[in-house]
């Protein structure tokens, strides 16, 4: 497997072999084995699949903070997406900046983003698909929303304000500024 350490501490892209013949491929997703060699082993207890109709649909920032907190091992296994993860980790060198990758049915490439973490998505086609398996389930009272394109934050989205498509929650979302208090990881 190939794997990357992104410029967050804990942020990975992983992309595990695919092997390919006349019929397609095929390519072991998960396999706790391996993924613990990388330092991954905390136990996933949920998983999650979205289907975007449209290109430019953003989910996100989302997260879920203590005594609830998920990481995300995210891959795209229908068209691609542009996939984000935020430092909200108190204390943290990096609290606040971001990285991104792009994740897409033909590279396989998937992105570990630990708990502490916003995670957010822009699709980059029509009827992109996207799974998640986290390690926390979800909670509706630790659940945090951040606006997707908070200025403070600065993240370079592929859309602009205009083109992007998202839910009335996303849209609805505070500020990073002024939500920053939420973020109290131990």
């Amino acid at each position: 497997m190939k794997m990357e350490s992104l410029p967050l501490e804990g942020v990975l892209l992983l992309t595990p072999p695919r092997f390919d013949d006349c019929r397609g491929f095929f390519s072991e997703t998960y396999n706790a084995a391996l993924w613990a060699k990388v330092g991954i082993t905390t136990p996933f207890v949920q998983d999650n699949h979205s289907l975007s109709r449209h290109r430019g649909v953003v989910r996100g920032l989302h997260c879920q903070v203590p005594p609830c907190p998920q990481g995300k091992l995210v891959r795209c296994s229908q068209g691609a997406i542009w996939d984000v993860a935020v430092d909200v980790r108190t204390g943290s060198p990096t609290f606040g900046q971001w990285v991104a990758a792009t994740l897409s049915a033909e590279n396989g490439s998937q992105l570990w983003i630990p708990p502490g973490f916003l995670h957010g998505f822009c699709t980059l086609r029509e009827n992109t698909e996207v799974q998640y398996k986290c390690t926390g389930l979800w909670d509706r009272a630790c659940e945090r929303v951040v606006r997707w394109n908070d200025e403070t934050l600065g993240i370079e989205w592929p859309v602009s304000d205009r083109q992007a498509i998202l839910s009335p929650r996303d849209e609805q979302a505070p500020a990073f500024s002024s939500v920053i208090d939420w973020f109290q990881w131990p």
